[in-house]
């Protein structure tokens, strides 16, 4: 039989398992690639024919288009369903109009997003619902104060009983209005002193958090939390899914000749990939890694340090490098700067498809059966 929510839940029941999904726009596509290849693996090893993700995986934590699939998943819904959804989504969504150009104005009207979660996951469940099967963190960010909010259901945590009365949709919705594609979430709060408030939310891509993997960590171990489980790299299992990585190179003479906004834009893109790069060569220290990524030629793949880390857990991260070399060495295929381009934009339904196959090609070489010990499976 399956978890029930109290169950995976409860910190004397050990192990404990852990997913993480990336932001990134309808690049998405591609960790459901990965997903269905460890939904695949662990569906075997139940020998169920009705197994989902979410009677694995005891807490499961997504930002922007991380959380629609978190939410999908900790919901109960297969991957086949979400990449039903993402298809559905990016052609009634991700359509391009000659008055939004993202600078007035939104890229997008937010209020087809809205009505595609409210129809998947249901206008009406809220963050705390039994409708949510197993433990979910959504990846957000409270614009008007600055603050990162990584909202979650336990109901043990210092907030549950305000957060957990928000609208899981609103909330999804939320996490994923990234600035100038969709418009900020307004939702009504209650504050510490118990008014009700308005706060705006933005996309959890603009916190430190687009790769959420460390945020989950620390939700998962801080007292704060109220999840409180044990550390140990038998004692938690860590599996993050990106949707790409994309660095373009710019000549430096081009770089300064560029207006001031672009080269705003250009930064804070930048940063996010120094909090990326950040955040996963925290976690290669802290963690039993088994999936180690070069960081930089500065520290490399840091077995050495990890070795001699903490162990708070045991770790895998699932990732594929937008880059002709990376690709070509890794999924023997070839493919032009052009078509990079293209595959790096976050808002274009015409690559869903050959993310998917990149998706699929990268999973059958990356997922492995040891990245999921026996000593981690549900009894």
């Amino acid at each position: 039989m399956p978890l029930t929510r109290e169950q995976h839940f409860d910190r004397t029941l050990s192990p404990k398992r852990i997913l993480a999904l990336d932001g990134g726009g309808l690049r998405g596509i591609l960790t459901l690639e990965y997903l269905s290849a460890i939904e695949t693996l662990l569906g075997k090893r139940a020998g169920r024919a009705d197994f989902r993700l979410c009677d694995y995986f005891d807490l499961i934590g997504g930002t922007s288009t991380g959380s629609i699939i978190a939410a999908g998943l900790a919901c109960g819904m297969s991957v086949k369903d979400l990449q039903e959804l993402y298809k559905e989504i990016g052609v009634q969504v991700f359509v391009p109009n000659f008055f939004r150009k993202g600078l007035l104005v939104p890229k997008f009207p937010a209020e087809k997003v809205q009505k595609a979660l409210d129809d998947q996951l249901g206008a009406d469940v809220t963050l705390d619902s039994e409708r949510i099967r197993t433990g979910l963190m959504i990846m957000t960010k409270r614009i008007d104060t600055g603050s990162p909010w990584p909202l979650h259901n336990h109901p043990g945590a210092r907030y549950a009983a305000l957060d957990g009365k928000l609208l899981l949709t609103q909330v999804v919705r939320a996490s994923t209005a990234a600035p100038t594609y969709f418009e900020p979430e307004c939702i009504e709060i209650s504050s510490r002193d118990n008014i009700v408030v308005k706060g705006a939310f933005v996309d959890g891509g603009v916190s430190p958090y687009n790769d959420p993997a460390l945020q989950l960590l620390l939700v998962a171990l801080l007292q704060g939390h109220g999840l409180r489980w044990k550390s140990g790299a038998n004692e938690l299992l860590l599996i993050s899914a990106g949707t790409g990585i994309h660095h373009e190179q710019i000549p430096a003479d081009e770089l300064v000749r560029m207006p001031a906004a672009e080269q705003g834009v250009r930064a804070l893109q930048s940063l996010m990939d120094d909090c990326l790069s950040a955040n996963q060569m925290m976690l290669q220290w802290l963690t039993n890694c088994l999936t180690p990524w070069n960081i930089d030629s500065a520290v490399g793949d840091m077995m050495v340090d990890g070795n001699e880390g903490p162990r708070l857990a045991t770790y895998a991260r699932y990732n594929v490098l937008l880059d002709e070399k990376w690709i070509k060495n890794n999924l023997h295929v070839d493919v032009t700067p052009d078509r990079l381009d293209k595959l790096a934009r976050m808002d274009n339904p015409a690559i869903m498809d050959d993310l998917a196959k990149f998706g699929t090609m990268a999973a059958k070489m990356q997922v492995r059966e040891e990245h999921f010990p026996a000593s981690f499976d549900v009894h």
